[in-house]
Parts: structure tokens; sequence; C-alpha cells
């Protein structure tokens, strides 16, 4: 209980200081550098110390994928209420009802110990950035122990902020229009489908195309195509 309050207070003292100048790109992979700065912990203790940890790193965003709650119930690794929670989203807005899933990766590079205040070493950076126009970079202030706090809440509103164009530009392409001969699914999962069985077919892995075929509720669809694989050798 008293790691959700710290994690609840974390969130509080969190802020974003400068968000990328770009969203999140809709066909291709995203890549942010990040500077989180933060007090350390030491301040507790030595109160006339006036530094700050900046941590630097680099979030990857893949490519945004196309899903439906009934995708999204096959996926593995949610906690049961996540999976309740999807029921109700299929129950109120349609099994096919399109979304998009968003993954991403941290990759930590390096931090430094840096002489001033937190606030103002993270407006000097943010100011340093606009200066360079650097267009895909972000600054925020966290919590020591919980600098990992501030960066998903970066990724969290940054990704809401870009879903309704990502979803505009999937919209304009035709890609989240169901295909009634292929049980509603999305054009864009159908399209996904196809470059896996091209892939299959020159010898990449099957499982990925089976584990696909299964998430959207197609390998009966599918499965004379599928097993042609194995008879090609």
């Amino acid at each position: 209980m008293e790691d959700l309050q710290d994690w609840i207070r974390a969130v509080e003292q969190t802020w974003i200081v400068r968000y990328p100048k770009q969203t999140l790109a809709t066909f291709g992979i995203t890549n942010i550098a990040y500077y989180v700065v933060t007090e350390p912990i030491y301040r507790e203790i030595d109160q006339g110390s006036h530094e700050g940890v900046v941590r630097k790193g680099r979030v990857i965003a893949e490519r945004p994928t196309i899903v439906t709650p009934t995708y999204a119930m096959n996926l593995e690794g949610f906690r049961p209420e996540a999976y309740e929670y999807l029921k109700q989203i299929s129950l109120n807005m349609g099994p096919h009802h399109p979304g998009i899933l968003y993954k991403y990766r941290n990759e930590p590079e390096n931090f430094e110990i840096v002489k001033g205040d937190p606030s103002e070493i993270a407006h000097k950076i943010a100011d340093d950035l606009e200066e360079k126009d650097e267009g895909l970079s972000a600054v925020m202030v966290g919590v020591d122990e919980w600098w990992d706090v501030a960066l998903l809440k970066f990724i969290y509103e940054f990704t809401s902020n870009s879903a309704t164009s990502n979803l505009q530009e999937f919209s304009s392409r035709g890609l989240l229009s169901p295909q009634k001969n292929f049980g509603g699914a999305p054009k864009a999962a159908i399209e996904r489908i196809e470059k896996l069985f091209r892939e299959a077919a020159t010898g990449d892995s099957r499982d990925k195309l089976k584990s696909e075929l299964d998430r959207w509720g197609l390998f009966e669809h599918y499965e004379s195509r599928f097993l042609s694989l194995y008879r090609q050798g």
C-alpha cells in the first residue's frame, strides 16, 4: 500500500516541460530522445545541495497496430481486470471496433549530476533543444527513485495526443474498414496477414503467422492455405 501511495505521489510531482514537436508516426517507427531531471535522493540529507540528476535515453515507438477488442482479448500478459474491460468494450462498441495498439521500448543511455535546481535544469535543457530545433525530444521533471514513472506519464500523454491523428490517417486509407468476407476484421489486419504469408513462404517463422490468424479468429478461413506452406517444404 505504501508503494502505491509513493507511486501516486510520484505521478503528482511529475510534469512534462517539453513535448516533441511531432506526433507519433502512423506508418513508421518514432525514435524519441528523453531527458528526465530529478532531485537526487541525498538532497533529503544534504539540504544545502543544489543539484539535479539528468537521465538521458530513448523511447522507441514501433509502428502503431490496428486492433479490435476480439484481437486484444487473445493477447497474453494482461491482468483479469483488463480482459473484463475488453469484454465491456466488445459489448458496448462491438467486437470489431477498431483501436490502436502502441508498443514501446525504453533504451536508457546515461545520467549525470548537474548543478542547479531540477526545474531550472529541465527548462535550460528544453531551451537548448528549442535552439537546436530538436523535434523529437522530450524533457520532464520527476522523482528520483521513481524516475521511470515520469517516463511512463510522458508516454501515456504523448500517445493520447497522437491517437486521433493516427486513427484519421488509418481511416483515410481505408485501413479501418471491416472486411465482411473475413468476419469483419479491418482491412489493415488482412494486409498484415498477407504480408506474414509472404514471409512464411520464404522460410520465415510460421508460428508468427499462426498466432496472428488465431488472434483474429481467422485460422479456419486460411487453414488450407496455411497447411499448404508445409506441403511446399
